[in-house]
């Protein structure tokens, strides 16, 4: 297992990405998040396929804090089935890394 992660999840409003950012930084789950959007999304859901404008949530963090964010991103997240994918990071600058340690939760 690669020691960071960055976190993406979705949302249709910039508001509930910026609800989401708020609690990950705060609760010092993720070191960063950073929102992207609008973005458009074509997908299925419940049969039938679906068009929706959304944001991205794209959180940077240490692995061993995936199960806090997770946690975090479902209880501010308004969909009933969110978006939520950690995907490792296998290099990055040493010195953002280190940063990213630093500043995270215990």
């Amino acid at each position: 297992m690669t020691e960071y992660i960055q976190v993406i999840t979705t949302t249709n409003t910039e508001e509930e990405a910026r609800k989401i950012q708020r609690a990950l930084v705060e609760e010092r789950a993720a070191a960063c998040v950073q929102i992207i959007g609008p973005i458009s999304s074509l997908y299925w859901w419940e049969g039938k396929i679906e068009e929706a404008g959304e944001w991205i949530c794209l959180a940077k963090a240490k692995s061993e804090d995936y199960q806090r964010i997770e946690s975090l991103i479902r209880e501010n997240h308004p969909y009933r089935v969110p978006e939520i994918l950690a995907i490792p990071v296998s290099a990055g600058n040493k010195d953002y890394l280190a940063w990213i340690s630093e500043v995270s939760g215990p």
